[in-house]
């Protein structure tokens, strides 16, 4: 496949002029198929024939993850379900999972962007993608596969896990880019060592990493343990999935935004004035393009900037530099969403257990390992060590169905957990990304 990327050179006001329409066409569309759009604009009195300019964005109300749980599960599509062709979730913070769906049109849109992500991170036809991203609900595995099909490239859809069995995969099947999270990347050079294998007798060129945050430090690691270039890949399915934004492999300076799709804003988190390019804020999303889940003002809570400058590469479309942070308490563990209050659901159902928890978040072998702290009634810590290891089984087995992830589970005695005469600290992230 040849790709058209003319939408990623095009001038400014062209590319401008486009925005608009697509947005005119979104504000009009949702208006009129989705009931908490219509409520929310007349709310503010705004009606799709308001929106004339680009800068009339900013008049219109956002949208939080707190608003696509109130309307779970469907609450938010703009097309009937038979129109549907494809549902992926995320977790939110009820245990409720964040519901999106795409249509025929939408899963063309989506490979299409892939495609162009894996393009610029320096994929083409002639390669063989290793992609190590989670299959099923979450939107990494099959994004990254759907691209690399419509790039032309083979995709070898092996998935997480099986480490071992995938450094045989590497060594026999002689894949050239590497699709992951950063931390099972360095996770695979361990055991490729342990093994005795070198990442150094593969093909790779080059690797694609997302889904968790990650450093210019960790990019330096990557590339000398993995033998390749490292390139960062940014998305969400409340958007879209993999391929709202991506770096390219000429330059390496921040991710590419594809404008034509979404248009991006950079918002104080606590006043919500919009700010001005080159400073650093929460990053907002409105979808101008996807007909099934169209979202309008999305606050991603993902703390960033913009940079408008043209770059090397030749692309046109503004940059976001590396998320430095979040506006609220979620957690990205091995690529999964975590809140702590999903955690006390969970242990809040435990009988025994206190409501005193600390979550320690930290990096062995290169992965992710959550450790939950839980300080029980004084009863059950005097009671035998075999009654304490097995409640630590039931909350580590919750933990695991509920939430997806594996957590060390330690439990404490009463009043060992520090207390804070303000917000309870309940994380400590020991990963130094």
């Amino acid at each position: 496949m040849i790709l058209d990327i003319g939408f990623e050179t095009m001038p400014r006001e062209d590319l401008e002029a486009i925005q608009l329409r697509r947005l005119q066409a979104t504000i009009e569309r949702i208006y009129y198929n989705v009931p908490f759009y219509r409520k929310s604009l007349d709310e503010n009195n705004i009606k799709p024939a308001d929106i004339q300019s680009l800068d009339d964005l900013k008049r219109l109300p956002f949208t939080t993850k707190q608003n696509l749980r109130d309307n779970y599960p469907f609450g938010m599509f703009a097309v009937p379900m038979d129109n549907i062709v494809r549902i992926h979730a995320s977790s939110g913070t009820t245990g409720k999972p964040t519901v999106v769906g795409y249509t025929a049109r939408d899963i063309k849109t989506w490979s299409e962007l892939m495609a162009r992500s894996l393009a610029a991170g320096g994929a083409s036809r002639g390669d063989i993608i290793h992609n190590a991203y989670g299959y099923g609900l979450f939107t990494g595995g099959l994004g990254v596969h759907y691209g690399a099909e419509k790039l032309g490239a083979s995709v070898i859809p092996v998935s997480g896990g099986n480490t071992k069995r995938q450094i045989v995969l590497m060594k026999d099947f002689g894949p050239t880019i590497l699709t992951s999270t950063p931390s099972y990347a360095l996770h695979l050079a361990e055991v490729a060592e342990e093994v005795g294998v070198s990442f150094e007798d593969f093909k790779f060129k080059f690797g694609i990493f997302g889904a968790e945050p990650w450093s210019e430090s960790m990019r330096e690691e990557l590339e000398r343990k993995l033998y390749l270039v490292a390139v960062d890949i940014y998305g969400l399915s409340e958007v879209m999935g993999p391929g709202v934004s991506m770096e390219c492999h000429e330059a390496k300076k921040g991710l590419h935004i594809f404008e034509d799709h979404f248009i991006p804003e950079i918002i104080n988190p606590e006043t919500e004035e919009v700010l001005s390019y080159g400073e650093t804020g929460e990053l907002v999303f409105t979808s101008i393009t996807k007909e099934a889940f169209p979202v309008i003002r999305y606050r991603t809570r993902d703390i960033t900037s913009l940079n408008p400058e043209p770059c090397i590469c030749g692309r046109t479309h503004v940059r976001m530099n590396k998320v430095s942070g979040r506006s609220d308490d979620m957690l990205i563990i091995r690529g999964v969403n975590v809140f702590p209050s999903q955690i006390e659901n969970v242990l809040m159902e435990i009988e025994g257990t206190e409501p005193h928890y600390q979550l320690v978040v930290d990096r062995e072998d290169n992965l992710d390992v959550l450790t939950i702290l839980v300080e029980v009634r004084e009863n059950l810590f005097s009671d035998e060590v075999k009654i304490l290891q097995d409640e630590e089984r039931k909350i580590r087995k919750n933990i695991k169905d509920y939430l997806g992830i594996s957590a060390k589970v330690k439990l404490v005695e009463p009043k060992t957990i520090a207390r804070s005469e303000g917000k309870a600290i309940r994380v400590i992230d020991k990963r130094k990304i």
